[in-house]
């Protein structure tokens, strides 16, 4: 039986569900001290003064440090692309940017002590003028960085003709945006660091929850000026990541550089609070967009604009456009298109990655206005979507704006998910309820899309040993954070050798173990990761119909594996065979060595293009404006599956996370910088009993991009769900008038729309 396609009860289940994961909070030297951090009340203002004197004798306190007394250099922002001169110190220094920017870090023997330290610090601020929207960032009136200029710090021009509608009998337009979110993991982050002296030199371990081990390993020893072979990361259990852990924080290096400055084991333990303000946040962006074509529903022009919020340091979000660019078209055949983007700073949190990074966004610019498009020509939404697909053959495609997609068979997802919903029968009661004034109203909201998976279409590295037991051990330089990792890539190894799956482990996360990686994001893992496991399993393989040969007296040509059994025999002979342990002992044996591994960097030729279609079912409160999901079908195809359950579970954790996006979630401020929403009391996150049982048709078309033909699948239901949702709400009120309403669509929202309407 195939392993690929099975539906395998995730591996790593049973601990997390009963003793529970191992997390960094749960690691490291128990005579660790604590760190604290005093952090910026201001959004925007200078440091006057930081006195530090009365918390230097707090009981238990062992060292206060500001930015002017803790041996780190400034941080440039790591990609190239964006304005070098809008530099960040590890903690602030001479001016503050953003509420909970740290400032102070308090050392301490238990956390109540830091805390009550941190009480004691007084800190002096000549206040600024905060730069919280993004029509005030554009204004340049106050800068963050008066020496650079201009608060601008990435720009993509248009390379297009700006006369791309001139034959269009149709065009419309539409300004709107797309709010700020909280990645809210489970599990804030936590650092615990420990320098050791190794053959007269100091190595630092450290704990970290992360999404890229190596990547982290290596920022480290950048930052703090030391070999990548001095620095040890490991990264055990994480409780999810979303992206927003997929960078590196200045309490990173802070930590760690107090661990060395003061000779002693350091943890941080990151409260939820801070964690709101601190780690990455994501969204928050203005879309312009106009779209054009003819009246019979042919669409053939499109110009999307972005304008980005970057918060206070540019990161990885204020580049993201980019990502967006390249999917900028959708699943269309547009002949012409047009993007252009610009990112700003803001005195508000960094605008970091988050499940899609970049392909929501792009996704609904486009699918909200493919709706206004379609009421403007009166044509039902599914159907002038379906008449403007890329067909099958088509592929593989090269867009406009420069993406290469492997495959897709659009029209299909579209087609299958109208029948799973009866989307005639949906319109018809659509229909009724607007007649019957007691009924709650109605709506159906489509969105097509495609994303890349890998979009950097980096490598990954994989090795499988197998040791004289006949049990197996698989190296990923790809990081588990709650996706199943160590079932899935299980299957794979098993499929390739035979091996069961309860005899093979698979391990990542500990850069002394795995000597490289490039960790976890943009839906790479198993296309990637995967892959590599399986290439690592195939040149086992051979190594072992060697061994097998020598052992059984044959031609290596002649022997055979049946991965049904996990035995090497010589073809047509079955009677007689070895398996993994007595080849493994026998590879031993023979090198002298004390393993029998494979390894492999699997290097994908491009990104591979997921797509699906998602049909939202809403009702909404005519008295109340309350829009509550009752149906929501999706096909999402990721290529070939590999565990069907495990997909269904990635699916439904993207969808409820894009429905929480489009009904209640946004990272508010006011208009001084000062978060409203700075913890779960304020800050709305969806419960599960607030949505329907999602509805998953399957469908699945291979790509040529990898051994397994597998494409990503952690976004998708995320890049999906959100839009679907928001064009159903403005579908319900459409009889209304009412061609467009801003999301989240909270009840408030959706009310006064209505009774403006």
């Amino acid at each position: 039986m195939s392993m690929i396609g099975n539906r395998v009860i995730r591996k790593e289940d049973p601990d997390l569900l009963t003793v529970g994961g191992i997390y960094v909070a749960d690691r490291g030297p128990t005579n660790a001290a604590h760190v604290t951090f005093v952090r910026s009340t201001m959004a925007h203002a200078l440091l006057t003064e930081i006195d530090i004197d009365e918390a230097t004798t707090m009981p238990g306190v062992i060292a206060v440090h500001t930015a002017e007394s803790l041996n780190l250099t400034g941080q440039v922002p790591p990609q190239g692309f964006l304005n070098q001169e809008m530099t960040r110190t590890w903690l602030a220094k001479d001016r503050v940017r953003f509420v909970g920017e740290p400032i102070v870090a308090i050392v301490s023997e238990t956390p109540t002590q830091g805390v009550d330290a941190a009480e004691m610090v007084f800190v002096d601020y000549d206040p600024l003028e905060p730069v919280i929207s993004l029509s005030d960032a554009r204004s340049n009136d106050t800068l963050l960085w008066p020496d650079v200029g201009t608060n601008m710090c990435f720009e993509m021009p248009s390379k297009v003709d700006e006369d791309i509608f001139a034959d269009c009998e149709v065009t419309v337009e539409l300004t709107f945006g797309n709010p700020r979110l909280s990645g809210a993991p489970i599990e804030p982050r936590a650092v615990v660091s420990e320098w050791t002296e190794v053959d007269g030199v100091q190595r630092l371990t450290q704990l970290s929850c992360t999404q890229f081990p190596h990547g982290a390993r290596d920022g480290l020893a950048s930052g703090l000026g030391v070999d990548p072979e001095q620095v040890h990361v490991i990264t055990p259990d994480v409780g999810g990541g979303f992206g927003a852990k997929n960078g590196q924080y200045p309490e990173d290096f802070v930590v760690a550089e107090l661990a060395r400055t003061l000779d002693r084991p350091m943890r941080w333990n990151e409260t939820r609070s801070e964690s709101m303000l601190n780690l990455a946040h994501a969204r928050s962006l203005e879309n312009q967009v106009k779209l054009g074509g003819t009246r019979d529903g042919t669409i053939q022009a499109y110009h999307c604009h972005m304008v980005q919020d970057a918060g206070a340091y540019p990161i990885i979000g204020a580049i993201l456009p980019f990502l967006s660019m390249m999917v900028a078209s959708g699943n269309y055949d547009i002949p012409k298109v047009s993007f252009s983007a610009e990112s700003f700073v803001t005195n508000t949190t960094p605008i970091g990655a988050y499940r899609g990074a970049g392909r929501p966004e792009a996704t609904i610019a486009l699918e909200r206005i493919i709706d206004v498009f379609a009421a403007e020509i009166s044509m039902d939404p599914a159907e002038l979507r379906r008449k403007n697909f890329w067909a099958p053959d088509d592929f593989p495609v090269t867009t406009p704006t420069g993406a290469s997609m492997d495959s897709g068979e659009y029209a299909k997802a579209l087609d299958l998910v109208m029948d799973a919903a009866d989307y005639t029968g949906l319109r018809a009661e659509q229909a009724r309820r607007r007649g019957d004034p007691s009924a709650p109203l109605l709506g159906l909201g489509w969105c097509v899309y495609v994303e890349i998976a890998n979009p950097m279409g980096a490598g990954e590295f994989g090795s499988m040993q197998v040791k004289p037991d006949g049990t197996a051990i698989a190296l990923t330089g790809s990081s588990a954070h709650g996706q199943g990792h160590h079932t899935a890539f299980a299957q794979v190894a098993s499929e390739v050798t035979g091996i069961s799956i309860d005899n093979i482990e698979v391990r990542h996360g500990d850069t002394d173990e795995v000597k490289r990686g490039g960790g976890t994001g943009g839906s790479r893992s198993l296309q990637v990761g995967g892959s590599a496991i399986y290439q690592a399993s195939e040149l086992l393989v051979d190594q072992a119909k060697e061994i097998a040969a020598n052992i059984l007296e044959a031609n290596p040509a002649d022997i055979v594996l049946d991965t049904g059994t996990g035995q090497f025999a010589v073809a047509g002979t079955p009677a007689k065979s070895v398996g993994w342990g007595q080849i493994a002992e026998r590879a031993e044996e023979e090198a002298e060595a004390s393993i029998f591994i494979a390894e492999t960097d699997f290097q994908p030729p491009a990104a591979t293009f997921p797509f699906g279609a998602h049909l939202s079912v809403v009702e909404v409160d005519r008295e109340t404006g309350e829009v509550t999901p009752i149906r929501h079908i999706s096909c999402d195809d990721a290529g070939v599956i590999v565990n069907p359950t495990i997909v269904e579970g990635q699916v439904h954790g993207g969808v409820s996370s894009g429905i929480g996006h489009a009904l209640m979630e946004t990272f508010s401020y006011d208009e001084d910088g000062n978060p409203l929403t700075g913890n779960f009391m304020d800050y709305a996150l969806p419960a599960a009993t607030e949505f329907p049982s999602f509805e998953r048709v399957a469908l699945e078309t291979p790509t040529d991009r990898n051994p397994i033909g597998a494409k990503g699948i952690g976004e998708s239901g995320t890049i999906g769900a959100t839009p679907a949702v928001q064009n159903a709400v403005v579908d319900a009120l459409s009889h209304l008038g009412i061609t467009h309403i801003e999301i989240p669509v909270t009840p408030q929202r959706v009310w006064r729309t209505m009774n403006n309407a």
